[in-house]
């Protein structure tokens, strides 16, 4: 079994993000927000008070606001925004791709019997459309459609760690915005940034992160056999 070795500690689990890390899918999330925006408007809500910087959050507390005060309509609010963001994930998928290296990426871990997996709060059908393939390369996978809460809660990468049967402790978390960094430490792991999203090593630095790479497929190059 390979390992990877991490400044002091080694690793022998790897839960990737996926947007950003493994594929380039250009979401337009202030089209998104936009949208979510509209349909709260329409719902009678003052948005006054609704500052959340990520759009699933901001449905979230939507979704409670509407249900402390028309509580037969918070179903449809649901149904309705999670549709709207969907179309807009799909549609970014079908324009997406995998970066060049991820599939080499995979198969070199799972070669050395490194264990992976990947979470992200995007949708299922997202995912699949722009890596149609990844139960070929990738045994577990974690979307929004499979937890209560999505990351930097910890609950997508705890679930995808007991999937795998593996211990946080000897676990890295990739991604390529510090709400990732702050995911894999929630969730007891090791963490590394990588600069293929809008993020800069500053950014991973002050997130503390324990690992900074141009690109996830530079992780090879801490793989080593175990002793």
């Amino acid at each position: 079994m390979g390992i990877l070795s991490i400044k002091d500690r080694q690793a022998d689990t790897v839960i990737f993000d996926f947007d950003g890390t493994l594929a380039v899918l250009n979401i337009d999330f202030e089209r998104m927000r936009r949208e979510i925006h509209t349909l709260i408007a329409a719902y009678g809500i003052d948005q006054a008070g609704l500052n959340r910087p990520f759009v699933l959050e901001l449905i979230g507390e939507a979704d409670r606001l509407i249900g402390r005060r028309q509580d037969d309509k918070g179903p449809a609010f649901r149904d309705e925004a999670y549709r709207l963001i969907e179309e807009i994930e799909i549609q970014a998928a079908k324009q997406g791709r995998l970066f060049q290296k991820t599939k080499q990426l995979l198969t070199a871990l799972e070669k050395a019997s490194v264990r992976t997996g990947i979470i992200t709060r995007n949708c299922l059908k997202a995912v699949r459309t722009v890596f149609p393939d990844i139960d070929s390369y990738c045994p577990v996978l974690v979307t929004r459609e499979d937890v209560h809460h999505v990351k930097p809660h910890p609950e997508q990468i705890g679930l995808a760690l007991e999937k795998l049967g593996a211990d946080a402790r000897r676990t890295l978390m990739v991604g390529d915005h510090p709400l990732d960094i702050e995911t894999g430490i929630r969730g007891g792991t090791l963490t590394a940034g990588v600069l293929t999203g809008k993020y800069h090593e500053t950014d991973f630095m002050a997130a503390r992160a324990d690992l900074v790479l141009a690109e996830a497929a530079q992780l090879l190059k801490y793989l080593s056999p175990q002793p």
